[in-house]
């Protein structure tokens, strides 16, 4: 009897954070740019997708108190069912010296890459450098009593993590324990040939092709439909508002 009322303590609703942090995206897909979707995809291939819906839920109903990104985790407190938070950790492996001495090469290989870096951008070109593959270098961990490989508590710190690089993509680079003075530090490093020291004879790589995404699915007609609602637009105009944006954009495909 004392386990089934413990084990129903730890599994019953999780207490009202006051001020918690939310992901923004409320319904669908969590994370809206090609590194945040690549980094829950590298998750869901090595989790449990049961526990992770669970820790989407969190994610949305602000359970999560407060997040950190250092190198080689995301470290976030999260309010359950008790009445301290658990901390619960996504720890991505740090890159070794010959990984970070590659992607350097990488970076030196590709002209403008550094000066998109210097600006803010992760060029997807360096995704398989960066992005974690498989369990071995992916992991979870919490202080909770759930054995579970993620616990709801990890998952949503995953989530929130997704979006925190939507904002900053460069914490990829972060969690790889990558900083981005090491890359310009090695750039700084004599090539051995500096014959066409403005790169004059260069051969460019092509311009990068915009991957096509439809318009609808970024998109809440939830939002339409409030702001219509609050000048007072009738219901049917704001029905067939949507119905002729959503033909549109269909149009543009």
């Amino acid at each position: 009897m004392a386990r089934r009322s413990e084990f129903r303590r730890y599994t019953s609703d999780p207490r009202p954070v006051a001020g918690g942090i939310e992901v923004r995206t409320k319904r669908g897909a969590i994370g809206r740019s090609w590194w945040s979707k690549e980094l829950i995809s590298a998750m869901e291939e090595v989790a449990d997708k049961a526990r992770l819906s669970r820790g989407r839920t969190y994610a949305r109903s602000g359970q999560v108190v407060s997040m950190r990104v250092e190198p080689g985790a995301a470290v976030g407190d999260v309010q359950g069912s008790q009445l301290r938070p658990f901390t619960a950790t996504v720890r991505v492996r740090v890159l070794t010296d010959v990984a970070v001495a590659e992607l350097i090469d990488a970076v030196r290989g590709s002209p403008g890459m550094l000066a998109r870096l210097a600006g803010g951008v992760l060029p997807e070109e360096l995704g398989p450098l960066l992005l974690p593959r498989g369990a071995g270098e992916l992991d979870f961990d919490c202080t909770c009593p759930d054995s579970g490989w993620p616990c709801k508590h990890a998952a949503a710190v995953a989530y929130l993590l997704a979006e925190y690089v939507d904002e900053k993509p460069l914490t990829v680079l972060t969690l790889r324990g990558v900083d981005l003075g090491t890359l310009v530090g090695g750039m700084d490093e004599p090539s051995g040939d500096d014959s066409d020291f403005y790169g004059d004879d260069a051969e460019l790589p092509e311009l990068p092709v915009e991957r096509f995404r439809p318009a609808l699915e970024d998109l809440d007609p939830s939002l339409l439909r409030r702001a219509l609602r609050a000048g007072g637009t009738d219901e049917a105009v704001v029905i067939r508002g949507i119905a002729d944006l959503e033909d549109l954009y269909r149009r543009m495909r």
